[in-house]
């Protein structure tokens, strides 16, 4: 299925320079919606330790316009230029495309790392988060509805919601009532 550059879509961009802040705050301005997964820190100023809210991924931000919208804004806002599509890196695509995050699977990410739960981890991506796992949806708690896979992470057995080869964040702590395994064709469009 083709999109076109008028398509409205989530558009996972890279931040050049750790730039988020200063895009987050530009898009802000614009009001163009968008998502920059944030976490507590603590953070040293001047030899004191504080709690402080950061981006929990860096050089991370989800961009919710058109293509042709966000690359005007890229071409002619200053304060945007670090902005860069991510593109599809496998080995036997033959042209590369810009990757775009199904909204199904980008309500679910947004809703566990938007909320700030101590039982809540931004994960490193990497290839053995795409290893096969149990699709699973919590029908209980805070995530109901939260579609994911089940991993085991260091002994522990934890739900990821997972954007493929982008971010990874995982709900460590969630009593096994809370669960229900997904049949593989009852699965919408998480990945």
């Amino acid at each position: 299925m083709s999109r076109s550059l008028d398509d409205i879509s989530w558009f996972p961009m890279y931040c050049s320079y750790r730039s988020e802040l200063k895009v987050k705050k530009e898009l802000d301005r614009l009001h163009v919606p968008y998502y920059l997964p944030m976490e507590y820190q603590l953070v040293e100023h001047d030899g004191e330790r504080r709690r402080e809210l950061v981006p929990a991924i860096h050089n991370l931000i989800f961009v919710h316009s058109s293509q042709r919208e966000i690359t005007k804004l890229k071409m002619y806002n200053k304060k945007c230029t670090t902005l860069q599509y991510m593109v599809s890196n496998s080995a036997d695509d033959e042209k590369s495309e810009i990757i775009v995050v199904p909204s199904r699977a980008m309500e679910n990410f947004i809703r566990v790392s938007s909320s700030l739960d101590e039982h809540v981890r931004h994960l490193t991506y990497s290839d053995y988060l795409d290893k096969q796992g149990k699709r699973v949806r919590i029908i209980d708690g805070n995530f109901a509805g939260v579609e994911g896979v089940i991993k085991r992470i260091k002994r522990d057995r934890i739900v990821v919601v997972l954007l493929k080869g982008i971010a990874a964040v995982a709900i460590t702590q969630l009593p096994p009532s809370f669960i229900e395994l997904i049949d593989d064709k009852e699965v919408s469009g998480n990945q």
